[in-house]
């Protein structure tokens, strides 16, 4: 592998700095994303719980114990209850809507290497092709042996740029998959956690 990387010239490096950059982001949301799931039907059920109990004082000491964005959103409606629902439903909407910004971010990155990474790779393929036809014209013959190395140059980045480009879009598939199902317990519990509060009678 190291060998290869050699042959493939100086664009290895740009292709090489590219996938740290993507994997050095993918740890990152995989990090957070694990840690920003939890079981929203079960914390649900502690809340409604929580507010037969206590009322809206105890479940915000449950939101205060669990993190994750289903928590902080519900969280952001219990502190507003005394103010009725419209104030409720306006909260819970914007803290949601932060939420979403933050399990999405850093995700450009990940797309972003996704797109840099082939294009290095190309670019790294019309480097080796120019190095191939200038020893030609060098040696003015046609000799295997003099475009070798160009064209090892040409197709090592390309597979290399291509190799990164799937890692990387692997990943980001993964975490947009991961976010949808993040989104979607958080919009199923917060309606949930709406008709609660419309039942104990909050206006």
């Amino acid at each position: 592998m190291v060998d290869y990387f050699i042959k493939g010239g100086a664009f290895m490096w740009p292709i090489l700095i590219v996938l740290v950059i993507g994997l050095a982001f993918s740890i990152e949301r995989l990090w957070t994303l694990t840690r920003s799931t939890i079981n929203a039907r079960r914390f649900t059920q502690r809340i409604r719980e929580a507010l037969g109990d206590g009322g809206p004082e105890k479940a915000i000491e449950v939101c205060a114990r669990t993190r994750g964005p289903i928590a902080n959103v519900l969280h952001a409606g219990l502190l507003r209850v005394e103010r009725g629902m419209e104030h409720v439903e306006k909260a819970v909407m914007t803290t949601g809507t932060i939420e979403m910004a933050f399990l999405e971010r850093n995700l450009v990155w990940l797309a972003t290497v996704v797109s840099i990474a082939p294009m290095l790779g190309f670019l790294g393929t019309v480097s080796g092709m120019v190095r191939a036809f200038d020893s030609i014209a060098q040696a003015n013959d046609i000799s295997p042996s003099l475009v070798a190395g160009g064209i090892s140059e040409a197709l090592l980045t390309t597979m290399f740029g291509l190799v990164v480009a799937i890692i990387i879009q692997f990943f980001h598939n993964f975490f947009v998959a991961r976010i949808d199902k993040i989104v979607a317990d958080m919009e199923e519990s917060t309606q949930e956690f709406v008709d609660l509060l419309v039942e104990r009678g909050t206006t």
